[in-house]
Parts: C-alpha cells; structure tokens; sequence
C-alpha cells in the first residue's frame, strides 16, 4: 500500500479506525482471496449484505439434510476441513463457476461449518477495508440453557464507535426453526460468550462449566473452554483455524487440569478479554510463547492425522 493510498484510507472517522484496527483491516493469510480477490471487491460490504452472501454460499453440513433437504455425500464432507479463502474458492467455484453474488441451490454451495461463515464474513469485510475479526466462544441459541461452542464475525460498527457480532450461519431457515429474536447482524453480547468471558465466568463460579462444549458429542468441561481460549487467540492474531485444530497447550479429551495449567489459562483469557487494550502485548505472548504459538502442521482432532495449517 503506497503513503497515497493509506493516506486516503485514514481520512475521516471511519478511516481512523481502520488504522486504528489495521491488524484487522489487511487479510491474514487465511483470510487472503489469492486469485479471486477482483470476485470480493464487487460483493457488499454491510453486515446484511455479508450476511446473506456468506448465506447464498455456504451450507452448514450437519444441518445441511434436516434444514435444507439435502443429503451431504461422504466425498464433499472434506470441504469443511478445508482452511484458507483461496482454497475454499477454489472448491465452491467448482460447484458453480457464476459470480459470488449469485445465490446457489443447497447442493451447489460449499459445504462448512460456523467457522467457514464466519471466515468468508471476515475476507468480505476486510476485502472493502473494514476491520473484522473472528471470535471462537459459545452460543446460548442453538441449545436451551447450554453453550455450544461456536465462531462468529466481530466488525467495526463505525456509526456506533464499537465492535459487533454479526452470525451469518444464521439465515432464515436458522432463524425459523430456532426461534431466534435477535439482530443477527450485531449479536446480543449475553447469547454469545468469548472464550474468554467463558472461563473467567466459569473460573469465578458464575456459571457451570459443564454446561459448555459440544451437548450431542458429550464434549464439555473447563478443558473444552481452553482449547477454545487458545484458538481465539490464535484467530485474534490472524491464524483462523478450523475448531477442532489441536496444538500446544491445548488439553487433552476430558483432561482435569492441574493448578499450573489453570494458571496457565487465566493468564490467556485475561489477554483476549480485551484484545484491543495492547495488541502488541497479545502479538507478542502468542508469537513467542511455543505453547501458544501456532505450528505448521496441526492435529486435525476430526481426521486424527497431522496436517499443515494451509492446506485445504
């Protein structure tokens, strides 16, 4: 980016903030649209536009045959797996090589999980220079008083001075049958829980945290909250990750962590409970901290096999 360029940006209100938030501004490399970048720059930029993009798109793979009908075959379960923009791309213009702006049938969307809405929310917002992030945490919407592990969208909402949650795996086949009242385009902060608030509101004994993980996988437990804790912070640092990409410090199944080790993870939630308050100090724990820093390869927890973060 030129003085030019960057100079025009940072005009005005709106531009401060995204230099500002410039860590949130530029795509990572998960985010990056390699070769497709020129099919973003036409897609819309506000939140509902987002929304009903990443909607028209992608297909939630285990909602996929009761939502909408269609019966995933075992050869596109890999889709959800896949990790960069580019690549998935790359997969869904296979499927159908018409613009990004035009709605597929179920059978012809990418097949993916929150984390694939939320990432391709995140690519379309930075793509038009609007800071976005993701955020690993829990939802209350999806299961009656239990707190599903779930990745959302948080963007600049510049007319408020402040960061919003936007959910676009929430369309209107989401929203009928979950019975949900909310804006999905600035998610109530009480229906969605960061990691961090997660464990420091378990840690506090404010909530149980038995009642967060995974319900129908029976994964639940303070050991779930942390593994959650370190992709967030990951994803805070522009490593988007699948959520069940295993390194590091991350706890094993149904671990009982030890006094260090819960140590350990309040001094993480403590860091992303704020993520603006020093970035820099965050950038810094994640990139040197070899218990928190992200590898190449990963443990793909769902393949059981080693994988390299950028391969899809």
């Amino acid at each position: 980016m030129n003085a030019k360029t960057l100079s025009a940006l940072c005009a005005g209100d709106d531009g401060a903030q995204r230099c500002k938030y410039g860590h949130y501004t530029g795509h990572s490399a998960f985010s990056a649209p390699g070769r497709h970048s020129a099919l973003l720059d036409i897609l819309p930029s506000d939140p509902a536009g987002v929304a009903r993009t990443a909607q028209a798109l992608l297909i939630y793979e285990h909602a996929a045959e009761p939502f909408y009908g269609y019966k995933v075959p075992e050869a596109r379960r890999g889709e959800s797996h896949i990790r960069p923009m580019e690549k998935m791309l790359d997969a869904l213009l296979v499927l159908d090589d018409r613009p990004l702006s035009v709605a597929r049938l179920p059978e012809k969307r990418l097949v993916g999980i929150c984390r694939h809405y939320m990432l391709l929310s995140v690519a379309i917002l930075r793509q038009h220079g609007i800071p976005a992030r993701g955020r690993g945490g829990f939802a209350t919407y999806f299961n009656p008083g239990k707190f599903e592990d779930h990745w959302v969208c948080e963007y600049w909402k510049a007319a408020d001075g402040r960061w919003a949650l936007l959910d676009s795996q929430l369309d209107e086949v989401f929203i009928r049958k979950l019975g949900i009242g909310f804006d999905i385009h600035d998610v109530p902060r009480a229906q969605f829980l960061t990691a961090s608030e997660a464990w420091r509101r378990c840690r506090s004994g404010e909530l149980d945290p038995n009642l967060f993980g995974i319900e129908f996988e029976k994964l639940r437990g303070l050991w779930f909250i942390a593994g959650n804790l370190i992709r967030d912070l990951a994803t805070l640092n522009g490593r988007e990750v699948l959520p069940w990409d295993v390194w590091g410090a991350q706890p094993a199944l149904n671990a009982t962590l030890s006094h260090y080790e819960l140590d350990f993870f309040d001094e993480v939630a403590l860091i992303t409970a704020d993520p603006d308050a020093d970035f820099d100090a965050l950038s810094q724990r994640f990139s040197e901290d070899n218990k928190l820093r992200l590898p190449q390869t990963v443990f793909n927890s769902l393949r059981r096999r080693q994988e390299s973060v950028l391969e899809g």
